[in-house]
């Protein structure tokens, strides 16, 4: 076994701790990861303080890891020591369903295996995250970073990167259509460079003033303030896309409206109460309202291909992981351009 220090949640209610558990040595398709950076992602905070009512303590949050191999198995095939490499939100899945065999390992249909927060095939042994010195991950899950890209800043695409390049890819955003973002948090700001890179006319939403000028340094073609109904009216019938990433309860009716005939709303950010939807303004256009978990891995390593290709990374701010539980306040107030990434070497001043 391999002795392992990181950073845990015990109890919903208590902050994040020093925490020291052993990782399995490698299996014989198993790769051994020193991580060096691993991003924070608002769901890590809302499994710590079981908001959403699964958790497992204690509880290593993490699923934005960036590191090198440091030893791989007998029968790795994919990887060798000293490869930069990448984990992202899931670690295995049944490999056998329908969605599996597609390359869809995020819509298993036996459920997939979260890089925390979940148990292996055993049922019993539960997963770890990145936020620790070190983790253990068959070659099938693990992803190829490109080399030019900064391993800190390149940590959150592993979440906020696939799930923004998921549906953009999938719904067909391409050169010359005109794509709207919907927010500018952590899943927005990535959502606006990838669509920009794709050759689309960006145009994003926000209620804040403030953050127009950020907005179009990132790619953005156009900001509307969406408090303004004259503003949101004059786009009304104009887009092919619209990417909605606020978690936050919003009325959603309006930007439907802004929809051509046949476009699409992708939702990715979960709401913690649902919209309601007027279905008229979806049947009389034939616009459609549909969602997007994530990415599976063949389309995970696409999106960090593409990356490396444009020079795409994530705007953070690199904390130790002393502040961990500060960073976590500061995510739930928006204080924050645009991610919190850890450096994992802090973890050494704490064992």
């Amino acid at each position: 076994m391999i002795k392992t220090q990181g950073y845990a949640a015990t109890d919903a209610n208590k902050p994040l701790g020093p925490f020291q558990f052993e990782r399995r040595e490698p299996r014989e398709k198993e790769v051994l990861i020193e991580i060096t950076h691993c991003g924070v992602c608002h769901s890590d905070i809302h499994q710590a303080r079981n908001e959403w009512g699964k958790s497992i303590f204690p509880m290593v949050p993490g699923h934005e890891i960036i590191g090198k191999v440091t030893r791989v198995g007998p029968n790795v095939s994919k990887f060798k020591a000293g490869d930069l490499v990448g984990v992202g939100c899931l670690v295995d899945s049944c490999r056998s369903c329908g969605s599996c065999k597609e390359g869809l390992e995020q819509y298993c249909e036996k459920g997939l295996i979260g890089t925390y927060n979940s148990y292996e095939k055993d049922g019993k042994t539960p997963t770890y995250g990145g936020y620790s010195n070190c983790i253990v991950v068959h070659e099938d899950f693990t992803l190829k970073i490109p080399e030019n890209l900064d391993p800190a800043k390149a940590a959150p695409l592993l979440c906020a990167g696939i799930t923004t390049y998921s549906p953009l890819r999938h719904f067909g955003v391409k050169a010359g259509q005109k794509v709207g973002v919907m927010g500018l948090g952590g899943l927005g700001h990535m959502g606006v460079k990838l669509a920009h890179a794709m050759g689309a006319h960006v145009v994003v939403f926000t209620t804040s003033p403030a953050k127009v000028e950020d907005a179009k340094r990132l790619g953005a073609n156009e900001v509307v303030i969406s408090k303004d109904a004259a503003a949101m009216a004059k786009h009304n019938n104009t887009f092919d896309f619209i990417l909605n990433t606020i978690s936050a309860p919003i009325d959603i009716n309006p930007y439907l409206e802004l929809l051509k005939r046949e476009g699409t709303m992708c939702v990715v950010g979960v709401a913690p109460t649902p919209p309601t939807v007027e279905t008229a303004k979806l049947i009389f256009k034939r616009r459609n309202l549909a969602g997007s978990l994530i990415g599976g891995l063949p389309e995970t390593q696409e999106m960090l291909d593409f990356c490396g290709k444009h020079n795409i990374t994530c705007d953070i701010e690199v904390i130790p992981i002393q502040k961990i539980n500060e960073a976590y306040e500061r995510t739930i107030k928006s204080d924050v351009k645009y991610r919190f990434v850890i450096d994992m070497k802090s973890l050494k001043q704490d064992f």
